[in-house]
C-alpha cells in the first residue's frame, strides 16, 4: 500500500485522474511550496505529453458590461451605479476580430454580462457575421445563463465553445455569493445542456472567495470530474470596491496555481487558461500559471476606450501584455519559459474542429 503522503496522492491523481473526498482533503490541506512544486512538475509533464509546449491564444472581446444579475463579487453587477456602461456595435466587434485575425488570432471570445439587449437573434447574427468574415475561426461565447433553446440556436449559428464558470459547486457557498433569485442547480443544468449540444464547454471557480472552505473545493473538483469540461477557468477572488465584498481578502495566488496543477492531472486534455485575474494578482502570474500546467492565454482585443470599463475586480490589467497589440511581448515572455505561441484554433484534443 502506498504511503498516504501528499506526493503519493498526487501520483494517484496523475495515474487515476481521480481522488476520493478524504484524499482530496489531504491534498488540499497538505499544500506546501514543495507539494505545489511537485504537482506543477507532474502537471507540466502531462500537458506537454498531450499538447506540447504550445500556448493557445484567444482574442477576448468584452462587448457589453450591462448585466441583469447582482452577484455580490462582481464589479459589473446590476447594483453598481458607478459602472460606466457600454455596448459595442456589431461593426466594432467585427473590427476587433479583423484586427485580431491580422495579429494571428484564430479564436474569438465574446464575453459580456447577461445583457437583455443582446437577444438570441443579435447573438446569432454576431456569430454568423464573424464566421463569414473569418471562415475556419472558432467563436466562443461567454454570456451567462440562457435557456436550452437559446444555446441550441447559438450552436446552429456556428458557435463552437461556451464559457460558464460555475463559481462554486457548494449550495451554501453559492448562496453566500449570489442573490436569492439565482440558482446553483440552474447554472449546473446550463452546463450540462451545453455539453449535450456539443459545445466545447468551460466551467471553473474563484479561489479564495468569501466563505470558501476546503469542503467547497472538494465539491468543485467532484463536479468538474463529473462534468468533464473541455475548458476550466480558475482565478483568485479579487475584490471590487463597488460590491458587498469590497473589504474581503483576495484569494491566494499560490493556491490558485496549485489547483491549476491538480485540475490538469485530473483532466489531462483540458484547455486550461492562465487567467487575467492571475496576472493581476501577481507579477508574472500568468507565466507561473503556464508553469503550473496551463496552456491558454486570452489577450484583450476590445477597443482601448472600453478596456478600463469592464472591471470585474479592482486593478484589472488592461495594458502591456494584456493588450493584443503587444502580442510580440507575450511571445517573448513565453519563449523565456520555453514555450511558443500557437497560431491555430487550439481545439480540445477530442474535438474534430469547426461545426
Amino acid at each position: 500500500m502506498e504511503q498516504n503522503t501528499v506526493a503519493s496522492l498526487i501520483d494517484i491523481l496523475e495515474r487515476d485522474h481521480w481522488l476520493e473526498p478524504d484524499q482530496w482533503r489531504r491534498v488540499l490541506e497538505g499544500y506546501t511550496e514543495e507539494t505545489a512544486r511537485y504537482a506543477a512538475e507532474k502537471a507540466s509533464e502531462v500537458r506537454d505529453q498531450v499538447y506540447g509546449r504550445r500556448i493557445f491564444i484567444r482574442g477576448l472581446i468584452e462587448f457589453t458590461n450591462y448585466c441583469r444579475n447582482d452577484c455580490y463579487y462582481c464589479g459589473i453587477r446590476r447594483g453598481n451605479q458607478k459602472a460606466a456602461r457600454y455596448r459595442l456595435t456589431q461593426e466594432e466587434i467585427l473590427s476587433c476580430c479583423q484586427e485580431g485575425w491580422k495579429l494571428g488570432f484564430r479564436t474569438f471570445v465574446l464575453q459580456g454580462g447577461e445583457d437583455g439587449y443582446f437577444t438570441d437573434e443579435r447573438v446569432c447574427g454576431l456569430v454568423r457575421a464573424i464566421k463569414r468574415q473569418h471562415p475556419g475561426c472558432a467563436v466562443t461565447l461567454s454570456i451567462g445563463e440562457r435557456e436550452a433553446e437559446s444555446y441550441e440556436r447559438f450552436r446552429e449559428a456556428g458557435a463552437d465553445r461556451y464559457l460558464l464558470r460555475h463559481e462554486t459547486a457548494d449550495p451554501g457557498h453559492y448562496r453566500r455569493l449570489h442573490p436569492p433569485q439565482m440558482s446553483l442547480e440552474h447554472r449546473m443544468e446550463c452546463l450540462r445542456q451545453l455539453k449535450r449540444l456539443g459545445f466545447q464547454t468551460g466551467a471553473g471557480m474563484m479561489v479564495g472567495s468569501p466563505g470558501q472552505t476546503v469542503e467547497c473545493l472538494i465539491r468543485d473538483m467532484e463536479f468538474l470530474h463529473q462534468l468533464q469540461p473541455e475548458m476550466v477557468g480558475i482565478g483568485p477572488f479579487l475584490p471590487h470596491d463597488e460590491t458587498p465584498f469590497r473589504g474581503e481578502k483576495a484569494g491566494s495566488t499560490a493556491m490558485t496555481l496549485y489547483l491549476l496543477s491538480l485540475v490538469r492531472l485530473m483532466l489531462p486534455e483540458v484547455l486550461l487558461p492562465a487567467t487575467t485575474a492571475l496576472g493581476t494578482a501577481a507579477e508574472g502570474g500568468r507565466e507561473a500559471g503556464i508553469l503550473a500546467g496551463a496552456n491558454v492565454v486570452m489577450p484583450n482585443l476590445s477597443p482601448e476606450h472600453v478596456r478600463g470599463k469592464y472591471l470585474l475586480y479592482n486593478n484589472k490589467i488592461c495594458t502591456g501584455k494584456e493588450a493584443a497589440e503587444n502580442l510580440q511581448e507575450l511571445r517573448e515572455a513565453a519563449a523565456k519559459i520555453g514555450f511558443e505561441i500557437a497560431i491555430d484554433r487550439g481545439d480540445h484534443k477530442n474535438t474534430t474542429g469547426p461545426v
